[in-house]
């Protein structure tokens, strides 16, 4: 289980059932049915046998869930230095409990659009793991989402949250239902019938979602109405990412963008540099990606382009943040309204790819693997020193692997984009004590979290070896601290 090839030039060789080949250096020009073989395929390192034989389990008991395997691997990839450390842990199977789900609730959705058509989708709860404490996870509305990209986001929830230090356990949720096109009337009666079976499952003490891509400020809304109505009690901590007069807290919308750009910021320092001056790219245009751009700037750097699932927007004057919130955020259009109003600076790319603009920093804020090996050594030729996952696993294995080899810096999602989450632990401590915190104070927590984490996975991985590798830091760190607890806890 090797990777092909060295630095930039590797390429993945994938070895397909019945005896075909596929070779790429991009895993998404293999067809789906076929992609299912490439964590099984040659990937990036070799694991522990004892691994190695946890994960083709794994593999052998999720069929198909091709998302929730890369990020099991990237993972177990990791973990061989603990059980040479630890061998306890494999002898109690602590890596087979951790990869099983504690629950998974899969569950119809029944609404009716605004021409009285009946609609039925899909809804999931993954409560993966209570070890550290209430299932945290966001919900995700599109139409990609199916059980293994909820597995997927609900695994990496779990190391994310327990680098924050906070009391939170991992979990995703969401469903199919695309929320694009549709208007605020179907989108509230699909949160409203969403919500008749996910309440079951929730609870202050018990489970906490909060939004993820298709659920926003507004969605959340109507799913703590229908919450509050079917229960009738106000509890307030039952969802986090609330609006800010009915229990949400400030600095929550922006949390995940500024606090990934915390953590890179850590990372120059590392390096002895910082944002000052720096050209900047980053993918998206929705609340992580603006948010994003927001600080990066406010630290000095010029964000020259970003993008949606249409193509990207350069501006070689940097991107004007005014401009990019009323089209995102008020108008809710696409992103090549913005070079239409901005001028002669901007000019929107159809279907282009945002990685192959220059720049220093990188900070792919989209979704997952959107980010591959030729857009990586791409990236890496022109000079990118460092990148910073404000997604949920966008770059690709053979992408980070490059990365690495290259010896740019690079903030894995898991360590990055932890600040969302943890800003959602600190609305549920406002919301448990009655409080309301200052933006300011909550920033500044916000920062201190996001400080923590980068030190965590600097110094494990340094314990372990490997300074500088935070993939390797974020995911030992994490691993240990809900290894433990679940130790504490007996065989459960």
């Amino acid at each position: 289980m090797l990777y092909r090839g060295a630095g930039r030039q590797a390429s993945l060789h994938i070895a397909i059932s019945g005896g075909a080949e596929y070779d790429s250096q991009d895993p998404h020009e293999a067809p789906r049915e076929r992609l299912h073989q490439l964590p099984g395929g040659d990937l990036l390192v070799a694991m522990d046998e004892r691994l190695e034989e946890a994960y083709q389990d794994i593999i052998r008991r999720n069929a198909g869930e091709i998302e929730f395997h890369q990020a099991v691997r990237e993972v177990l990839e990791s973990l061989g230095p603990v059980l040479a450390k630890r061998p306890e842990l494999a002898e109690r199977k602590i890596i087979e409990r951790i990869c099983e789900p504690e629950r998974q609730v899969i569950f119809r959705v029944v609404w009716q659009d605004d021409t009285g058509e009946v609609q039925v989708n899909r809804g999931f709860r993954v409560q993966f793991n209570s070890a550290l404490g209430p299932y945290k996870g966001g919900l995700r509305f599109h139409p990609s989402v199916y059980l293994g990209i909820i597995k997927f986001l609900g695994f990496e929830q779990i190391f994310k949250n327990a680098l924050t230090g906070l009391p939170i356990g991992g979990a995703k949720g969401g469903s199919d239902f695309d929320p694009k096109g549709r208007s605020d009337d179907e989108i509230m009666r699909f949160c409203q019938s969403f919500m008749l079976e996910l309440y079951r499952h929730l609870g202050e003490y018990r489970d906490v979602p909060a939004g993820d891509i298709g659920v926003g400020t507004r969605e959340i809304g109507w799913l703590f109405g229908q919450y509050k109505r079917i229960t009738n009690q106000y509890e307030s901590g039952v969802l986090t990412g609330k609006g800010l007069g009915w229990g949400g807290s400030l600095v929550r919308k922006e949390a995940t963008g500024y606090g990934a750009v915390y953590f890179v910021n850590e990372m120059l320092k590392v390096r002895g540099d910082s944002f000052e001056g720096k050209t900047c790219v980053v993918s998206g245009s929705g609340n992580v990606a603006i948010y994003t751009i927001e600080k990066a700037c406010q630290l000095g750097a010029r964000v020259v382009a970003c993008s949606d699932s249409d193509g990207y927007v350069y501006d070689e004057a940097g991107i004007d943040l005014d401009l990019l919130k009323q089209i995102k955020e008020v108008e809710r259009r696409r992103i090549s309204a913005y070079a239409e109003r901005r001028g002669s600076t901007a000019r929107f790319v159809p279907g282009g790819n945002v990685w192959e603009i220059p720049c220093d920093i990188a900070m792919p804020s989209a979704t997952q693997n959107e980010l591959n090996g030729r857009d990586a050594a791409k990236l890496v030729k022109n000079g990118c020193i460092a990148v910073g996952e404000g997604a949920n696993m966008p770059t690709t294995p053979d992408g980070v692997r490059i990365f690495l080899d290259a010896g740019v810096s690079f903030g894995v999602g898991k360590a990055a984009n932890a600040g969302g989450v943890a800003t959602s632990a600190l609305e549920m401590q406002q919301n448990a004590s009655r409080d309301s915190w200052t933006f300011e104070y909550t920033e500044e927590r916000l920062a201190q979290i996001m400080r923590d984490i980068h030190r965590t996975c600097y110094e494990t991985a340094k314990e372990y070896g490997a300074p500088g590798n935070y993939v390797l830091g974020a995911n030992i760190a994490g691993f240990i601290r809900v290894a433990e607890a679940m130790e504490a806890f007996g065989l459960i």
